[in-house]
């Protein structure tokens, strides 16, 4: 059985462009992240991982929503390479359907 661990520190949701990733911190260290190769105009999500003393917190679909916003608001596209992405994309098809390249 798996331990899982409140959040502890503040959330934070950034861009990492030096790492090619989209991170969920807390407290300063990284609890998500969701890969991603940047190609022209488009964001191809490669992985997504949740620390896992931090799974089942709904860290994942946070960290996803909020890459999947930054993309839309630069105007991008997106290709879900990654399973979490995909599905993601595919619960909220009115939201982020539009983003998906291809």
């Amino acid at each position: 059985m798996k331990q899982q661990q409140q959040a502890s520190g503040p959330e934070e949701l950034v861009r990492n462009d030096a790492q090619s990733r989209y991170e969920l911190r807390l407290g300063g260290q990284v609890a998500a992240k969701a890969e991603y190769r940047r190609e022209g105009d488009t964001v191809r999500f490669t992985h997504t991982e949740v620390d896992g003393a931090h799974e089942g917190q709904g860290f994942g679909s946070r960290l996803a929503a909020f890459a999947l916003d930054d993309v839309k608001s630069r105007g991008m596209k997106a290709v879900p390479q990654c399973q979490f992405i995909a599905a993601y994309i595919a619960r909220h098809e009115k939201e982020y359907g539009s983003l998906v390249h291809g």
